[in-house]
């Protein structure tokens, strides 16, 4: 073993404790790393092995009632590879020991194995083939498959049976069995924000139950098309206009693409947040632990000069002084790199779990690229050569002669805050803390910016679920302050205001209408809907931009904040609307306000300003409900049995289910960013301490030998850690303020927008999290300090 090779493996030894803390750091930020890559792989994986498997369609085009034969006009369309035409409708089930009203979208099963949108069955098997008239007549009871997370929530399994209301009569059915859909990975009822797979679900069946039950035998209200392989970018767009003109006659709503669908939207979205993860949050752990490793090394260098001089007169060239440090820096790189990945996968497998059971892939296996293990080795070794570059240019500087003589004594002048006469209110152990500080600015401020990331990281956690606690208070106590929302079926008149209102315990009715548009602003286009509300400040009150209450505009349209700045456009500004049902008519609309609102894309206007342009005037297809707590049970029965009611929402529901669908997750999310701020909060305190200690062992030793007691020698040591906590926490709370302000406008997106809030409560736990750290590191420093050898320190060097 060569000489430098023994001297690198004694380093590391001696070394051990601060290597094992920057180790910690670093191998935190390559976890972090790794495991949102390797997630990252694994849902982009995932989502195209189920897509290409299950045929899922590009494009999509709904129809009020079109022949079959229209299937064949649009296949005929260049850049069109396949068409499929269905039946798809809404229905409501009748689930046994379940009171309230279940909404649900009964589709029709694809016709043959090549089909698109196939259903993959979990349980049981696809129902039989369809009745025939027959069959139905006798009494044949046709089969259906449910979708597993529906059938989960009621505890439904293949053999049961359930009531369906189909086209307003009640059909009894038998569930064949379960199964997923790379169409409904995330299901939502019409109308809601969330999943609530208690209360819609899907249901297949065969095309001829389907199309008897409402009447549509020989015709399609829905078209499923996959483009040809060129059909992309703007060729889509051409292919799409080109379908909107063979189905617009038979009353299509308009060919919008795979990006436009509800679920594949909401996927995409959480794969961008991901990306995000990839990089944000690993970049402050690698930047802290690059400055620790450098801190380290270049003190490392300050105390071997002796060595390096004899290594230099002994014939060892630069190169190898250089090479040696390097190595140093790269071990601790590659430990590192160990260690996170580790981590990382071990993380990555346990999220992969956590994904399965909430998107009900059919299959979800986690996956490593070997890209991602390059990448996170590229990642530790750029970091750790940075890190020692200071030092391996102050260790080839050093002239073997210069070396070799003792190190001149330190010059020391009065510091600034000594001139200020600080130093002069301060005890003697509280001047050599702060004389400690200002002699080594470069180092205390390295140290005071690594705790002061510690806070940061900590704050971000917590203000992601302050925003999602906030956005639980202001959308479900100020803005829905109803307790139940009711779909019909369909558009009906104020009719339908009379018998709810007629229900006993239902205190006040609003109807609203939502219309399904798409905007245009210049060249940018969105799909979205338009809610027509009936009262100007009623059960649904809208907020302005600074989160005030507002009231509702009595003409134009007021657009929430992400949707006017996706469109370009403000108040005064004028958009096309093209509305997606009936005669597909284009009206222009004036933009009134903008407001503040959880749905990315929400455009709200008054019920008579809306359905003035429509030509069913004066129709609703939903209401909102005010109702007594304690006739709640009957309110929601009375309900139930009404026929063309498609659906309820309760809000209460929507609560809880909002504050479990993002809560758990972002537990997780921050439990695991408080574990990371206590690894770099102990990491930089620990190695500040053991540098100090290092440098300051003889001065330390001299003051206990002319009687300084224990205490004292504690309390100058220890101050200086606990100085520097002190002194990171503001920064460190203003950063974590900037960071988190940055990671909500970086986690806004088309779909949902949390507001940037910090409670106080999130400083103080972070402030307490941070001290706790601090502490740690200060009984582990000061065991050390007990067994400080007086006699050996105080030896001189000849």
């Amino acid at each position: 073993m060569s000489v430098l090779r023994r001297k690198l493996r004694r380093d590391l030894w001696a070394l051990r404790g601060q290597v094992a803390a920057i180790v910690a750091v670093m191998a935190c930020g390559i976890a972090t790393f790794v495991m949102a890559l390797s997630m990252l792989a694994s849902l982009e994986a995932t989502l195209e092995r189920t897509y290409e498997r299950g045929r899922f369609a590009h494009a999509f085009v709904h129809l009020k009632r079109a022949p079959q034969s229209i299937v064949d006009r649009v296949a005929a369309i260049e850049g069109v590879a396949a068409v499929e035409g269905r039946v798809a409708e809404g229905v409501r089930l009748l689930v046994p020991d379940f009171a309230e009203p279940v909404g649900a979208r009964v589709v029709s099963l694809p016709e043959s194995e090549d089909g698109l949108n196939q259903v993959h069955v979990r349980r049981g098997r696809l129902p039989a083939a369809a009745a025939d008239a027959a069959d139905a007549a006798a009494g044949s009871m046709p089969e259906v498959l449910l979708n597993e997370a529906f059938a989960d929530a009621h505890g439904l399994r293949p053999g049961d049976r359930i009531d369906v209301i189909l086209n307003g009569r009640r059909q009894a059915v038998r569930i064949a069995g379960t199964g997923l859909s790379p169409e409904f990975i995330y299901l939502i009822a019409p109308g809601s924000m969330l999943p609530d797979d208690e209360r819609f679900g899907v249901l297949w069946m065969h095309r001829r139950d389907v199309a008897a039950a409402f009447d549509m035998e020989g015709a399609v209200n829905d078209l499923l098309i996959r483009l040809a392989p060129g059909a992309s970018g703007g060729r889509a767009a051409a292919v799409l206009e080109a379908i909107d003109a063979v189905t617009d006659p038979e009353g299509g709503t308009g060919a919008y693409l795979r990006d436009d669908q509800s679920s594949h939207r909401f996927i995409a979205n959480e794969i961008e947040e991901l990306s995000g993860t990839a990089t944000v949050v690993p970049g402050i752990f690698l930047v802290v632990s690059t400055a620790l490793l450098n801190i380290v090394l270049v003190r490392m260098v300050s105390v071997q000069r002796e060595q390096i001089a004899v290594l230099r007169a002994l014939g060892r060239t630069r190169t190898e002084i250089a090479l040696h440090h390097l190595g140093l820096g790269l071990l601790v790189g590659g430990l590192s790199t160990v260690v996170g990945v580790g981590l990382g996968v071990a993380a990555g497998t346990w999220m992969t779990g956590v994904y399965a059971e909430f998107f009900r892939f059919p299959e979800f296996e986690y996956r490593l690229p070997p890209r991602v293990l390059l990448a996170a080795a590229a990642v530790a070794g750029a970091a750790s050569v940075l890190a020692v570059l200071h030092a391996v240019a102050a260790a080839v500087r050093l002239q073997p002669a210069e070396a070799m003589r003792p190190r001149p004594p330190a010059s020391f002048r009065p510091t600034a805050l000594s001139r200020l006469g600080v130093h002069g209110l301060l005890p003697p152990a509280g001047r050599m803390v702060l004389r400690q500080l200002e002699r080594h600015p470069v180092r205390s401020l390295a140290s005071a910016v690594g705790i002061a990331m510690a806070v940061a990281i900590l704050v971000v956690g917590g203000a992601v679920q302050d925003g999602v606690e906030a956005t639980i208070e202001r959308q479900f106590t100020l803005v829905e302050r109803h307790d139940m929302t009711v779909v019909m079926t369909e558009t009906t008149d104020a009719r339908m205001r009379g018998s709810l209102a007629a229900i006993p315990g239902v205190r006040r009715v609003e109807l609203f209408r939502t219309v399904p548009v798409r905007l245009r602003a210049g060249t940018v286009t969105r799909l979205t809907s338009i809610r027509g509300l009936e009262e100007a400040d009623g059960l649904h009150r809208l907020q302005d931009a600074d989160g005030r209450p507002m009231t509702l505009p009595s003409r134009g349209l007021v657009l929430s904040s992400t949707l006017a700045e996706v469109m370009g456009v403000e108040p005064g500004d004028t958009v096309q609307v093209e509305i997606l049902e009936q005669d597909r008519r284009v009206v222009s609309m004036e933009v009134s306000a903008t407001i503040r609102d959880i749905a990315g894309l929400s455009a709200t206007c008054r019920l008579d300003a809306l359905t003035g342009v429509l030509p069913d005037r004066h129709a609703a297809d939903g209401a909102f409900l005010l109702v007594d707590a304690a006739a709640r049970s009957r309110v929601l029965q009375e309900l139930r049995e009404m026929p063309r009611v498609a659906g309820v929402t309760l809000t209460e529901v929507t609560r809880r289910s909002f504050r479990e669908t993002f809560g758990e997750s972002l537990g997780i999310v921050q439990g695991v960013l408080v574990g990371f701020a206590v690894v770099i909060g102990f990491g930089v305190v620990y190695n500040a301490a053991r540098i100090s200690l290092a440098e300051r062992s003889r001065d330390l030793a001299t003051l206990r030998v002319i009687g300084f007691s224990r205490g004292e020698i504690d309390a100058i040591q220890l101050g200086e850690l606990a100085a520097l906590t002190l002194a990171a926490l503001g920064p460190g709370l203003l950063a974590g303020t900037a960071l988190a302000y940055a990671a909500s406008a970086a986690t806004d997106s088309e779909m949902f927008r949390l507001p940037f809030t910090v409670h106080p409560s999130t400083y103080g736990v972070a402030m307490l999290v941070t001290l706790g750290t601090a502490v740690l590191s200060g009984v582990v420093v000061r065991r050390r300090l007990r067994r400080l050898d007086l006699v050996q320190v105080l030896k001189a060097r000849e």
